[in-house]
């Protein structure tokens, strides 16, 4: 692939795959969004819990918790995937722990409360892109379970801290791409996932040399091409939301 070539679903190497969160896609979570990066779909849920973990109502801080669990469903893929009935498979246990991370950066946890957000995020088809999909719709789906808190008069808008969202970014044949779907993922020589707040500073980078050490010259031209995804993508997300859902965003 050259800088000049377009990728196999014909979009340019910068350019987002089509995006769109639709809101209060379940009846009962107080949060509901389904995500869609291309055919990456992911239904993210979240619920809030009058109670906090065990270990946390027993420590000497006071403040809430956002926990995260992800799962892929049978068909999400090409072939059947097998339920984790018992015990979650290590790169589902990895993902669920990011997710839970990143969305405890967006919320103020004492402001919180003493309660938590649990956050479900289950990918109904995948073609690259689960994790970056999951955060970025579970951001707009806290958002409207916080909304909820908020008119019952239980937390105020200051709750609310960093508005963040994350894509994928990798390199092919000596070009850096955004938002890799499946087909691109798999043959990428490099391969990140970034998590940024609105105003591109960095929560987390994964990044993978597939093939071969990246430079540090290829590491910030992967950086500049994901946090301008992420501009777009947060201006995707504060464009489905009401208006006071993003008045508090990125206050401390």
């Amino acid at each position: 692939m050259t800088s000049e070539q377009t990728r196999s679903d014909g979009r340019a190497a910068d350019q987002l795959r089509p995006i769109t969160f639709e809101l209060n896609y379940t009846k009962w979570a107080e949060g509901s969004v389904m995500a869609k990066f291309g055919d990456t779909h992911v239904l993210c849920n979240v619920t809030v819990d009058e109670r906090v973990p065990r270990w946390l109502h027993q420590s000497e801080s006071k403040h809430g918790w956002v926990t995260a669990e992800y799962a892929m469903l049978p068909r999400s893929t090409n072939d059947r995937l097998q339920r984790e009935q018992r015990w979650p498979k290590g790169r589902t246990m990895e993902i669920s722990r990011l997710i839970g991370r990143s969305l405890r950066m967006a919320v103020d946890l004492r402001r919180l409360g003493m309660r938590q957000l649990i956050v479900d995020c289950d990918v109904i088809q995948a073609d690259g892109g689960t994790r970056t999909a999951a955060i970025s719709g579970s951001w707009v789906a806290a958002q409207l379970a916080l909304q909820s808190l908020i008119a019952e008069g239980k937390v105020s808008k200051s709750v609310f801290r960093y508005q963040i969202a994350a894509i994928s970014v990798g390199i092919i044949d000596g070009v850096p791409l955004l938002d890799l779907a499946y087909d691109e993922d798999v043959r990428a020589d490099t391969d990140l996932n970034l998590v940024m707040t609105a105003d591109g500073r960095v929560i987390e980078v994964q990044g993978t040399a597939e093939k071969a050490p990246f430079s540090w010259s290829e590491l910030n031209d992967l950086l500049k091409l994901g946090r301008a995804g992420i501009q777009k993508l947060t201006e995707l997300q504060t464009a489905v939301l009401p208006v006071d859902a993003t008045d508090e965003s990125d206050t401390v």
